[in-house]
């Protein structure tokens, strides 16, 4: 099992800026009609993981299907960076764009497709 690790993650510009703990075994390939217009490459994070460093007042959320997912963007260059959710369990979840990632290079990355469109 992979370690988890620390990465940086912001938007293009660099308003949002971000710190995240996870390992990249699962990174999510969705079909739904946003995910695979804005190129998502999702990796699904406790919260707790989650710390925003800058940007918040940047963010705005756009809400769709269920309006239960916060995909939040910049407000200055548009990149959606993460998401604000709950998990099945209740938790507050994020999901991470992990194109937005330092260091990552999504090509070396095992890619779990999902068929988010039909849901």
């Amino acid at each position: 099992m992979p370690e988890a690790k620390t990465y940086k993650g912001s938007c293009h510009c660099g308003n949002v800026r971000y710190e995240v703990k996870t390992d990249l075994s699962k990174v999510i390939s969705c079909n739904c009609s946003l995910c695979s217009r804005a190129g998502y490459l999702l990796a699904f994070v406790p919260a707790t993981q989650f710390k925003l460093l800058s940007g918040e007042s940047s963010l705005k959320d756009y809400r769709f299907n269920k309006h239960v997912i916060e995909h939040v963007f910049c407000t200055n260059c548009g990149v959606r960076s993460f998401a604000k959710g709950r998990g099945p369990n209740g938790d507050e979840t994020r999901a991470i764009n992990v194109r937005c990632l330092e260091g990552v290079d999504p090509d070396s990355l095992t890619l779990t497709k999902f068929n988010g469109r039909d849901r």
